[in-house]
């Protein structure tokens, strides 16, 4: 897969995190994924397509660094993943989708979203829609981890 699809999505996650959780994610290494199984407990899915590429991108978090990531955004402590961390996932989802479609769009590629879905409890999975391969990109912090996958279908 192409690291010109695959940037905008690691700095959007970056940027998105940091500025409205005040969380700093460490990159891991990129691999590819084999099955659809989640690497953590709830995860927002956003579809995407244009007229060169069709694509999905997906977040996941394991549940300490989402219910954090929730309390840094809202100000609240929230006990176990529950609707409003959900839609908050499915903000993030958008927010860092949104943003890398900017930047694609700078390069030449343009593409528009689906609204996300929000998958969560243990060992759910998440199915891209589309006939590429899998990227797995694992984040990492104190207050836990999260993944993210591409799929294009080029």
């Amino acid at each position: 897969m192409n690291a010109n699809f695959i940037n905008p999505f690691i700095s959007g996650l970056l940027n998105v995190l940091e500025t409205m959780a005040q969380t700093k994610l460490t990159p891991g290494r990129p691999k590819r994924k084999q099955n659809d199984v989640a690497k953590g407990d709830v995860s927002g899915l956003i579809g995407m397509i244009g007229p060169e590429t069709k694509g999905s991108f997906s977040i996941t978090f394991d549940e300490n660094l989402a219910l954090i990531i929730m309390e840094r955004m809202v100000g609240e402590k929230i006990e176990k993943i529950d609707v409003e961390v959900c839609d908050m996932v499915g903000e993030i989802t958008n927010m860092i989708a949104g943003s890398a479609k900017n930047e694609l769009s700078d390069q030449g590629f343009d593409f528009g979203m689906a609204t996300p879905i929000v998958v969560s409890g243990t060992d759910h999975t998440i199915s891209h829609q589309v006939d590429g391969p899998k990227v797995i990109l694992p984040f990492m912090c104190e207050e836990g981890s999260a993944h993210m996958e591409i799929c294009f279908d080029k």
